[in-house]
């Protein structure tokens, strides 16, 4: 099904934030909400004008993609075209720094000023490509080839410290980091959305040799600051965001949610006996976040990542195929674990911790609704109990 078209508005201000207009809608060419490089193409073609895109202020639709979007963004000079704007722009606790006037700015110099510590400059514009509560992503180019500056809010803020404790494996390479900036060489091949089996195989592989080679350095991950989903940790969380979100689903669900808190701990122990380790968990695990070409693969964007059982990360890397697909990567995964720890058996585990690690998708998206600007939430809101409906879900097929 063909994703809804994208009509971009673009609210104009001046690095001091005064207001100087908005432009008419005009049409991207992409439909993903956060995909700002395309807005920032149709800005300059028609306009002849460079935004740096902020933040969002409104959508047409509840959640994305597609629709009338409107954002906010800083230029140098207003184009004539600039229309008047009524609307109000307001103050919130949790925007983000790159999300305000100057941010961005201040972001380039940084990496700028790391890229002159190594005898190194940019050879032409930096490029805009994704702005959301999640990150702020910019292509970077040097005569040497294409760099990348990512910026993240502060509960992402481990991921640089991550690659760096990472640092030789199949991962970006960190050139420099500081808090939530991380600037990182390009990573040569394309991005792997429409993956091959074979490279779905390798993907997995790529997975559970970083996480058996992790297993024995838990405590040196949390000294990271990355999330502790581990047993205990991720009880008390399940129940809590259970307890916010089941109003919002149907008597059905709540049942079956109810009945997995109930069964959890006895769940949990069954986990425990089938023999893997808790370890790193990537926690946005899908053939999109691989980048490479044929088995050269580069695992990115470890936002997300925790400490825990390392099959919550199969469930959603499995859901997005047909299950003739799934089914045999579901045993190649099996097979890999057995192969790192004789005698486990993550087949069994791997039906234990279905429901569980829907439910853990739940938490992390209210983690995000709890910790971003109102403006931002159409990107999470149904979230949460979507996937309490899937936890559920899956709890009843195994009743």
């Amino acid at each position: 099904m063909r994703p809804p078209t994208r009509t971009a508005r673009v609210v104009l201000v001046t690095g001091d934030g005064a207001v100087v207009g908005a432009l008419p809608p005009l049409p991207v060419a992409t439909p993903w909400w956060q995909d700002i490089a395309p807005v920032v193409s149709a800005v300059q073609e028609r306009w002849s004008v460079e935004p740096t895109i902020l933040r969002l202020l409104a959508a047409s639709l509840p959640a994305p993609p597609g629709g009338e979007v409107t954002y906010l963004a800083q230029v140098d000079r207003p184009p004539m075209a600039a229309e008047p704007w009524d609307g109000e722009l307001d103050e919130h606790p949790l925007r983000l720094a790159y999300a305000r006037p100057g941010g961005p700015t201040a972001d380039l110099a940084w990496a700028a000023a790391r890229l002159a510590e190594r005898g190194m400059a940019m050879t032409a514009p930096s490029i805009q490509v994704r702005t959301w509560n999640l990150s702020s992503l910019w292509r970077l180019r040097c005569k040497d080839g294409a760099l990348w500056l990512k910026v993240v809010p502060p509960f992402f803020a481990h991921e640089s410290a991550l690659l760096a404790h990472l640092a030789g494996g199949r991962v970006p390479a960190l050139l420099a980091h500081d808090g939530a900036r991380s600037l990182m060489a390009e990573v040569e091949g394309e991005d792997l959305y429409e993956a091959k089996p074979v490279q779905h195989a390798a993907m997995i592989d790529v997975l559970v040799d970083l996480q058996d080679a992790q297993a024995h350095r838990v405590d040196e991950l949390l000294a990271l600051g990355l999330p502790d989903w581990r047993a205990d940790t991720l009880a008390e969380a399940l129940a809590a965001v259970v307890e916010r979100v089941a109003p919002q689903l149907d008597a059905a669900d709540r049942a079956s949610l109810a009945s997995l808190l109930t069964g959890l701990p006895a769940r949990l122990a069954g986990l425990a006996e089938c023999g893997l380790p808790e370890t790193l968990v990537h926690s946005d695990f899908h053939p999109g976040n691989f980048r490479g070409a044929n088995s050269d693969l580069t695992l990115l964007d470890w936002g997300d990542s925790g400490v825990g059982h390392p099959l919550l990360d199969q469930p959603a890397f499995l859901e997005r195929l047909p299950e003739n697909r799934a089914a045999p990567l579901r045993d190649h995964w099996a097979d890999r674990w057995r192969r790192r720890r004789p005698g486990c058996d993550p087949a069994r585990a791997a039906r234990l911790i279905a429901p569980i690690a829907a439910a853990r998708k739940a938490i992390i998206y209210q983690g995000f609704l709890d910790r971003i600007e109102p403006s931002e939430h159409p990107y999470h809101r149904a979230d949460p109990a979507d996937w309490l409906a899937r936890s559920a879900t899956l709890g009843r097929l195994e009743a």
